[in-house]
């Protein structure tokens, strides 16, 4: 990700809100990232060691950060100007808030805009369909993070988890209508260079911490499988195969509770699935 880092970097050195503690937790890259760094000596920390994998880094930085509220930006996403501002002067306004997040916009591997991330206000209920959080535009006040902490042995949707697990344990989260960060789309990012595992821990966390994986995200997978199309720059086809593989796919996931998934599958969009 070195040549997507300064972007990251600068967006972050830009907030015009003084009290930032910068700290950068790398895996010791190869890619001339330790390089990168170096340059910005005396304006950011950082730390390159073997980790578990980014939740593991994730922990690191939040454990060594000294401030009250705490955010993670990927080393290809960036800040908007005055986002830090306004999620800092919100937090401290409202001290029952735990975790405050905006909107974001997926952006493309030259950082053009290409659509708004589908966020939406806080519901603890629509998060067992999907993740509507977009991570770089969230800030978690730090005591409400060390009573909850990311699990570091996750590899993929490790932020999906920390949202579901903080949310059942009744933390409160306030969304902030106010674009404040993109997160770029590429296929060597995580979520489109590895599709299929992404879909598959996200199914997992679904099925533990609610014992029930959507329809949505059934069908979504059994397309993957069928056609490998990424579902973002390539977009999801329907067909009837499609849909009829998702059924015996989604009983087998399901299988603690098959007959409500039959009933969301017959309740498919029919006409959107048969053309």
């Amino acid at each position: 990700m070195a040549q997507f880092l300064p972007v990251a970097i600068e967006s972050v050195l830009a907030q015009d809100y003084a009290q930032i503690e910068y700290i950068v937790i790398d895996g010791e890259s190869t890619d001339g990232t330790i390089e990168i760094l170096k340059r910005y000596c005396g304006r950011l920390q950082y730390l390159s060691e073997k980790d578990l994998g980014p939740a593991d880094a994730i922990h690191k930085g939040f454990c060594k950060a000294k401030g009250e509220i705490l955010a993670w930006l990927n080393a290809d996403d960036s800040y908007e100007p005055g986002a830090v501002r306004a999620a800092a002067e919100y937090l401290t306004a409202h001290p029952q808030t735990d975790v405050l997040y905006g909107d974001g916009w997926w952006i493309a591997k030259d950082g053009q805009a290409i659509q708004r991330y589908p966020t939406l206000p806080f519901d603890a209920r629509a998060l067992a369909r999907d993740c509507f959080i977009c991570q770089p535009a969230a800030f978690i006040r730090s005591s409400a993070y060390h009573k909850c902490k990311i699990d570091r042995e996750l590899k993929l949707s490790f932020d999906y988890d920390l949202w579901i697990r903080m949310s059942k344990e009744g933390r409160c989260f306030v969304y902030l209508p106010r674009h404040l960060a993109n997160t770029r789309m590429h296929q060597d990012s995580l979520t489109l260079g590895k599709r299929r595992e992404v879909f598959q821990a996200s199914m997992e966390l679904l099925r533990r911490h609610y014992g029930y994986v959507p329809f949505s995200w059934v069908f979504g997978y059994a397309a993957l499988r069928i056609d490998g199309r990424d579902q973002f720059f390539e977009p999801l086809r329907p067909s009837l195969w499609k849909y009829l593989i998702s059924l015996p796919l989604g009983v087998f996931l399901n299988r603690s509770r098959p007959l409500r998934f039959f009933r969301e599958w017959l309740s498919a969009p029919w006409k959107a699935l048969l053309r």
